[in-house]
Order: C-alpha cells, then structure tokens, then sequence
C-alpha cells in the first residue's frame, strides 16, 4: 500500500499549496463550532450562575455574547465554509483529471498484446470507476482526516484547561477504538478489491453485449443471455454482501464504543458535580464537548471505509499504469527519412505468448511494387502486415524500410508513412468530416474533400442529412458497410503514406460497393507501395508479386502466371476458388 500510496502522491504534488490552504480554512471551519460548548459554560456559570450581578447586567452579557456569536457564525463562517469546499472539489478534480489525462496516454502507447488479452470494460472501469474512487483519498485522507484529527486535537487542549481528570476519563475509549478500527479495516480493503472487480466484471459483460446485440437478437438468446448476466450479477452481489457484512461488523463496535465512553464522562462529572468539585456549566460543556469529540472519530470510521474502497482502486488504477508497452523507442532512435517504400523481411519470426506464428520469413519488396499475402486462415498474413508498422516487434530476425531496422527508428515516423485499410473498418461516433481529419488533423475542408471524392464517397456524403458534419454513430452504425469502407479510404487518401497496407479491404461487400471500392483502392496503390492480403486470389492477380503463407511459412512467390504454371499451392487455391465459383 505505501508505494501505492507515494506514486499516487506524485500526482498530488502540483497542488501540495492549495491542499495546505484547504486545510487550514478547514481547521478554521471546523474550530468554530468548538466555541459552543465554551458558549454554555459562559452562560451557565458566569452569567446565569453569577450571584454579584443583576438580572439587567445578566441580559446584557447574555446578549454581549450571543451578538458576538452570531457575527461569528453568520459573517465569518460562511465564506470559510464556501472556500474549502471549493477548494476541496477543485483540487480533487484536478488531480483526477491528471490521472485520467496519464492514464489514456499510457493506454494509447500499450501494445495490442495487451488489447487482446483484456477486455474493454475492464479498462473502461478502472478508467472511470476506479480513478473516481481515489478521489476518497484526497479528499478524505489528505483533507478531512486531518481536519477531523486538528478537531479532536483542538478540542481535547480545550477541554483540559477545564478539567484535566474529566478529560483523561473521556479519552478512556480511544484505545479500543484505535484497536477495533486496525482490526476490522484491515480486512475491507482486500474485500473491497475483489468488490471492485467483481463490478468490473458486470460491466465489462454489459459493454460486449451492447457492443453485439445484434447478435444476440438474430439469435433469439434473449433469455439465454439473462441467465448468464444473472450469473455475472450474482457474483457481484455475494462480494457486495460479504463486503457490507464486515463492514456492518465494523461500525457495530466501534460506534458502541464511541456511545459507551459518554456514558463514563456523565457518569464521572455528576458526581463530581454533587460532591461540589466542578461547576455545572463545566459538566454541560463537557457533555457538549464529547459530541465534538467523538462526531470527528465517527467521521473517521467513515473515512476508514472510503479509504479502503480508495486504496483498492488506486491499486487497480496503477496496477493498469504499470502495465508494460510491447513496442517502445530506443533511446537513440531516429527519426524514419521520407521513404520509398521499399520492405524487407530477414528471417522473421514471432510468436504471439508461447504460440510460434511466423517461421524464419524473408521476402523484398521493390518501391512502387505492389505485393499480395494469400493463404489459409490463420497462416499468419494478418501477422506479417502488424508488424510492419510495430503493433508487435519480431521475436527474431529483422524487418527494413528503406535499409532501416524499424526497431532503429521511432514508432510515430515510421506508421506516419503507413497507411492502413482494414476488413472491418472502425469509425467513431463523430462526424463524417471528422472521421476522414484522423488521416490529416490539420487538413483544410478542400482537402478533406478531395480525398472523399478520391475514395468515391463524395457522392453519398452528400446525401446524408448533414452532409459531412453528419454523425455515423458508434462504429459507423448508421452507414453501410461500403460506405464506412470508402470514408476509411478517404482518410487514408487525405493522409498520403508512401506505403499502403490492405487487409482484406474489399471482402463482406455487394457487387456494386466492391466495384466502387476497387476502383478507389487501384487509384489509391497507384505508385506507391502496396501490401494486399486478400481472401478472394481473383482480386489480387495483377500483383507484381504473389507470396503464399502457410502455417506460418513461406511456401511460394511470383507473379501469378508463374505461381499457376507452377501448379504449387497457390494454383491449388486459386483452382478451389474459381470452381467454387
């Protein structure tokens, strides 16, 4: 927990001043309630009690103080109580904001090993979920505990310039509460953990289905897929209940101890009282004092729990912060020169986990040439193509562009001058306009245009309601699947790249939006160097060169007549297809 606790305060560090002066107006905040008690015995034993004044001197102090009380309470308390928790909401805002900012820059430079092995809604929760949670600790563990100690303290110094006896008879509880409070919240915090994930869990449940309802649907599993949330639910459920039991445990001791010890303190000052040791204003304003005293250590029991909660969420946040990036720079990188667009790949092979994918694959090609990855599914194309950009590093071997090792120079230069076409085209829930500016931010409107008309989308952008400012929805929901594939060739268009990539691009399409399609992408390669993995060899016949993967080999290349006269793997394929269809 310590370490935890010291890298959290890293991000605290920037606003130590404005958490000083918080709890310095909170200390102010919460001293001047400490005067009521005072008040009554003023009252009680200098103004009621006083046997030389006069029924008129006795109002006239009595309202002396009460007007003074008032000012005290009306003019000055108001603004200190406005400031603090401004100043307490704004800083524990800010330092979330911080941690979120930190957070999706380090999600964005992990690896797709990482994507690929956790699920969304995990990282969604610990994004929101469990950020908001440390909020706890700031606002708690750094403001109120030690307002709330400053009062106990404050009011403790008062209380034994009373009397000092009475004082150590009320402090007689603070022991057991210390000790109850170590023992009891000791546990919460691995229980609030496993609470944590448990919810993570239902939400990481509830972001696939969503995200595939259309599934479930055309399945009619409706019912099905209750039974399983139910399961999720439930198991959210028992680590709630279990959390809630020990906690109930908790606050059942310790706020009977907190009951009992005023008990002792009456007990103790009347005796006192009817053996004339001490004053009855004393007694009441002791009796007032002990609900200053122990409303603070309620509050920390409270605070106990909020902190457990938050430092089983600061862990998860930074267990996620510590994940490790697959692909970093090397301190000496360079920056990738404008390229030709020439690759080369020296006997490269990876695995992904324990499972080898690639087996010793060396092939060139040329600027300007374009090449074609066919195969079986799972013969690793989709694998070769993800490493040319560095969504993985090989295990062995060496890929070059232009004669550099990839691993030489730095990542943003090299996938500057990448540019990607994907089966499954990803848009986001932004504007058409929007979603074509990923491959030029800075791109004016004619560019974006251009690009649009390029790609053979202009057309029907302008048939949209709002044209390009129209929004597609999550994942381009709103569009079809040829018209999110040309706003994907759009982009690509508006961006330029000297190598251009494409992985199954015009699979999954009607007739018509593949002809549309395969036009734009023909004007698109055109001089500049073009990897295609393709399903259907009919489309990629007029490739310079043909290499066949298979089970993580190279087994074949040539051109197509060369590979067909061969009458190798390839031809086999080709053979299949064209027959079956």
């Amino acid at each position: 927990m310590g370490e935890s606790i010291k890298r959290y305060l890293q991000f605290v560090k920037p606003y130590n001043w404005q958490i000083l002066f918080t709890v310095l107006i909170g200390i102010i905040k919460f001293a001047i309630p400490l005067f009521l008690p005072l008040l009554i015995k003023i009252v009680i034993d200098d103004i009621i009690g006083a046997p030389a004044m006069s029924d008129a001197e006795k109002t006239k102090y009595l309202f002396y103080w009460l007007g003074g009380t008032i000012i005290l309470f009306f003019l000055i308390r108001p603004p200190v109580e406005y400031y603090r928790q401004y100043y307490a909401q704004y800083v524990s805002n800010k330092i979330l904001f911080d941690i979120r900012r930190s957070l999706y820059s380090h999600l964005q430079k992990l690896g797709l090993r990482f994507y690929s092995n956790t699920r969304a809604g995990e990282v969604i929760s610990r994004v929101i979920n469990d950020v908001e949670q440390t909020k706890n600790f700031v606002m708690i563990g750094l403001m109120n505990v030690w307002l709330d100690l400053a009062t106990i303290i404050i009011a403790i110094a008062i209380m034994l310039t009373l009397d000092v006896q009475l004082t150590l008879v009320t402090l007689l509880a603070f022991p057991f509460y210390a000790f109850s409070v170590k023992h009891f919240f000791g546990k919460l915090r691995e229980l609030t953990r496993k609470r944590s994930q448990a919810l993570a869990d239902v939400q990481s449940y509830l972001h696939e289905r969503i995200a595939g309802v259309s599934i479930i649907k055309s399945f009619a599993i409706e019912d099905k897929e209750q039974e399983r949330f139910d399961e999720v639910n439930n198991a959210f459920l028992d680590r709630a209940i279990e959390h809630t039991r020990w906690n109930a445990k908790a606050f059942a001791v310790v706020n009977t101890i907190t009951d009992v010890a005023p008990l002792l303190v009456i007990g103790f000052a009347g005796y006192q009282v009817i053996n004339g040791s001490l004053s009855v204003g004393t007694m009441v304003a002791f009796i007032a004092f002990i609900e200053r005293l122990y409303s603070p250590l309620r509050r920390l029991v409270n605070s106990s729990t909020s902190l457990t909660q938050s430092f089983a969420s600061m862990d998860r946040v930074l267990d996620l912060m510590n994940e490790k990036y697959d692909v970093v720079d090397k301190e000496d990188a360079k920056v990738l020169p404008p390229i030709n667009g020439e690759i080369q790949f020296e006997n490269v092979s990876f695995a992904y986990e324990e499972e080898e994918v690639l087996k010793n694959i060396s092939l060139t090609i040329r600027p300007g040439e374009t090449a074609a990855l066919v195969g079986m599914s799972g013969g690793g194309k989709s694998t070769i193509i993800s490493l040319i950009p560095r969504f993985y590093d090989v295990n062995s071997g060496a890929i070059r562009v232009d004669g550099y090792d990839i691993r030489d120079v730095k990542v943003k230069s090299l996938r500057d001058q990448i540019g990607m076409v994907l089966q499954d085209s990803i848009l986001f829930s932004d504007s058409v306009k929007s979603n074509i500016l990923m491959g030029k931010p800075d791109a004016t409107d004619e560019e974006v245009v251009a690009a649009a008309k390029a790609a053979n989308a202009h057309d029907f952008i302008e048939t949209l309601p709002e044209g390009y400012d129209t929004r597609v929805g999550e994942r381009g929901v709103k569009l079809s699947g040829g018209q999110k594939q040309r706003i994907s060739i759009a982009r690509v268009f508006l961006k330029n790249p000297a190598l251009l990539i494409l992985d199954e691009a015009t699979s999954a399409l009607d007739l018509e939006s593949e002809a549309l399609i395969q036009d734009s992408l023909e004007r698109l390669a055109h001089e500049r160097t073009t990897l295609i993995v393709a399903h259907r060899l009919s489309t990629i016949t007029h490739a310079d060169c043909i290499y066949v993967i298979d089970h993580g080999e190279l087994k074949e290349s040539g051109t197509h007549q060369e590979l067909m006269r061969r009458e190798g793997v390839y031809a086999g394929l080709y053979n299949r297809q064209e027959l079956g269809g």
